[in-house]
């Protein structure tokens, strides 16, 4: 082996000139920079003794807890399992329409998502499918094959919209009206029926039950249930993917809800905009939200709905994504967006139907 030679001079050298004072324990004290009229000894004692002394080695509460136990943390306050009512009920009932002539863009996991999140929480709510595709009343686990009574018989021949609604199993206080696909058909049908426009309408304000909350799920066109849906409702909700391409058409929806105020259902506004689908690795995803919230203002809710494996997931299950994994972030962004809807309601009343 080859011997280490120490360099005894270098080391007496450093020991004289950084000399420490040994408390009886043996533990060196630390120096007193800030007075140097405190003894090392008192400056000890002081830090050790002060309450609101933190080392910087002791953990945090956040840095404490695991990320599993933070997640699990969060399941439990979106499940909420003591069914208490923790998101405020508006005074009359809400009229929701969710509406975007671009597909893809988050309408129907938007609808699915708000509606479970506000009825683990207290609010009793309806879920109309108006799309043919019917995938509002999968992601509900509500069955909607041939033969299913559903919002078709509403809208052309007239039959109560009481008698096809259905309880979603597993989620209390929340009804779907599931949608077949003979709605396909519906469009064209509804040209030669009285007030074709208002079928919708007349159907929900005939429901003889109270909701806090109704919303419908339109499909990727305007056409005519589309505006059946506009004339039912009080507020638009617009989901807005955060691409370029979900900005061109935005302005022709725009123009369709003005024309359906004007002329069919004066107490309609767009009240909210829900941001979907945001990716934050890119720039343009942060430009989209920066131009709609230069734009729309107020309306543009603080949540913004993230590209989430576990939103998609959920459907091929038959469930939301609130139920499916509920401490993602896609569950937590949408709780938040429900949230800030329900307390919206409350600050901000709008028109509503009894």
């Amino acid at each position: 082996m080859i011997p280490i030679r120490r360099n005894t001079s270098a080391s007496a050298r450093f020991e004289a000139a950084a000399p420490q004072q040994q408390t009886p324990t043996g533990v060196p004290e630390p120096r007193s920079v800030a007075d140097p009229s405190v003894s090392p000894a008192e400056s000890y004692g002081s830090a050790a003794t002060d309450p609101a002394y933190v080392s910087h080695e002791t953990p945090t509460r956040e840095e404490d807890d695991p990320p599993l136990a933070m997640e699990a943390m969060r399941a439990v306050q979106i499940l909420n399992p003591s069914g208490e009512v923790n998101m405020p009920r508006p005074e009359r009932t809400r009229v929701m329409c969710v509406a975007n002539q671009k597909g893809g863009v988050g309408k129907t996991t938007t609808t699915v998502n708000l509606a479970v999140a506000l009825a683990l929480h207290g609010n009793r709510v309806l879920v109309i499918d108006l799309d043919p595709q019917g995938n509002a009343s999968t992601g509900l686990n509500v069955p909607h094959h041939t033969g299913v009574p559903d919002v078709y018989e509403c809208l052309i021949n007239s039959v109560p919209l009481e008698e096809v609604t259905q309880a979603v199993e597993g989620i209390p206080n929340l009804w779907c009206v599931p949608a077949t696909i003979d709605l396909a058909g519906a469009e064209i049908e509804l040209v030669s029926v009285v007030a074709r426009e208002s079928r919708l309408s007349r159907a929900i304000e005939a429901y003889p039950g109270h909701f806090d909350y109704v919303f419908i799920d339109c499909p990727p066109s305007l056409g005519l249930l589309t505006v059946n849906a506009l004339v039912a409702a009080q507020e638009v909700l617009i989901p807005i993917q955060c691409e370029y391409y979900a900005l061109e058409g935005l302005n022709q929806l725009i123009n369709n809800i003005n024309l359906v105020r004007q002329h069919l259902n004066p107490r309609l506004a767009v009240s909210t905009i829900l941001l979907t689908m945001y990716d934050r690795r890119t720039r343009l995803a942060d430009a989209v939200e920066q131009d709609v919230r230069n734009h729309f203002g107020d309306k543009v809710l603080q949540a913004v709905i993230p590209r989430n494996v576990r939103v998609s997931e959920a459907p091929s299950y038959g469930q939301s994504v609130m139920t499916y994994d509920p401490g993602s972030r896609g569950a937590t962004s949408y709780f938040e967006a429900a949230q800030e809807i329900a307390e919206r309601g409350v600050k901000e009343p709008v028109s509503r139907n009894a």
